[in-house]
């Protein structure tokens, strides 16, 4: 017996629509599996994890503080992977914009003005950028698989971050703990609505509107489907595969730089050996689970943010392992990718009992 997926001549937009939903409720089934193998009550953890978070207002708050890098850097990535390139290593280009926005505060602590601010959120953004245009750059002129590159590339600015932050950026003043010295008020993001938040998540918002308007409304977001569809249709076109690539990576790191800048000036306010949680790779769930649109994005963000602060719920309540939100996070990615796979192929099994055999069709 074997068996093959086979492209579907024609996709139902009913099912495109709702797979995110069966991706969440299939994710939902299969933690309340988790929790009753490891002796848990399974409704306890499900309320715990998906439910609890919203019911307080600090958790609510928390919770969108988790969303918004999320959608930042899954903006990026949902114009690379329309565009039909892979960035895999937005984790890193979140880490380099930290320490481009991290100069000035930390090795110019008396440059306080109203300039700091801002100059922090563009050198942050310029630092990914340019970190994300090596694998770019390497794939449009040696042909590279920016999958590998990229993903290697998140190392590299891991060890450089732990480097820094442990040597010479290490605070003079904090006792040898690996931590930089605290930003002056001139370089931390202001609070909004009342102290509930930062800036960051307004400013997040604007720009995947902006995004969501490029995409529907432009013609670069026009190019970047064409190109992401069919490259040979959009060369006659006369569009550049190469720009393209070029425009996509260098937009996705900016994107995870800034937010990368924004996370240090604002939620944590320093530099720290671990300042992600794995924003970068769990943005990259975002992005699908948002169907590549900005404005899906900005739901998706907040349902894996839930998952951030559900899982510190019920380590804290069940006593669980503090994995369990990233174990949850993996299944919700490949419920999703399956979701996808079915609307586009259908699964075909070929009985090999007799020459010929018959095949039947899901």
């Amino acid at each position: 017996m074997r068996i093959e997926l086979v492209k579907r001549k024609e996709q139902s937009k009913a099912m495109a629509l709702l797979s995110p939903v069966i991706a969440i409720a299939l994710t939902a089934l299969s933690a309340a599996i988790i929790f009753s193998l490891t002796g848990h009550n399974p409704a306890l953890g499900l309320y715990k994890f998906f439910i609890e978070p919203l019911t307080q207002q600090w958790s609510l708050e928390a919770t969108i503080d988790k969303a918004t890098p999320l959608i930042l850097i899954a903006c990026g990535l949902a114009i690379c992977y329309l565009s039909n390139n892979w960035n895999i290593g937005a984790e890193g280009q979140f880490i380099i914009g930290a320490l481009f926005g991290s100069f000035l505060p930390i090795l110019f602590p008396d440059f306080e003005n109203g300039a700091t601010l801002p100059l922090m959120l563009v050198s942050g953004a310029l630092g990914g950028a340019l970190w994300a245009l090596i694998p770019a750059l390497l794939k449009t002129r040696f042909n590279t698989n920016e999958i590998l590159t990229s993903l290697m590339l998140v190392y590299v600015a891991s060890l450089l971050l732990d480097y820094l932050v442990r040597g010479p950026w290490r605070d003079p003043g904090g006792f040898n703990f690996p931590e930089s010295r605290m930003f002056s008020d001139a370089a931390t993001l202001p609070e909004v609505f009342g102290g509930a938040l930062s800036l960051a998540t307004p400013i997040t918002l604007v720009i995947a509107i902006v995004l969501a308007v490029l995409l529907a409304k432009t013609l670069k977001g026009f190019e970047i489907r064409v190109m992401g569809q069919s490259p040979r249709a959009g060369s006659f076109a006369g569009f550049s595969a190469k720009g393209l690539t070029l425009f996509s990576f260098a937009l996705a790191g900016a994107l995870a730089g800034l937010a990368g800048t924004m996370e240090v000036s604002g939620a944590l306010n320093q530099l720290l050996p671990t300042i992600s949680p794995g924003y970068g790779f769990t943005a990259i769930i975002v992005a699908f689970l948002g169907r590549l649109n900005p404005l899906g994005i900005i739901v998706a963000g907040f349902v894996l943010a839930l998952s951030y602060i559900g899982g510190e719920a019920v380590q804290t309540a069940l006593g669980v392992s503090n994995k369990i939100a990233s174990v949850i996070q993996g299944l919700l990615l490949f419920f999703v990718l399956a979701c996808d796979t079915l609307i586009l192929y259908r699964v075909r099994v070929i009985s090999r009992r007799a020459p010929g055999g018959e095949a039947s069709h899901v």
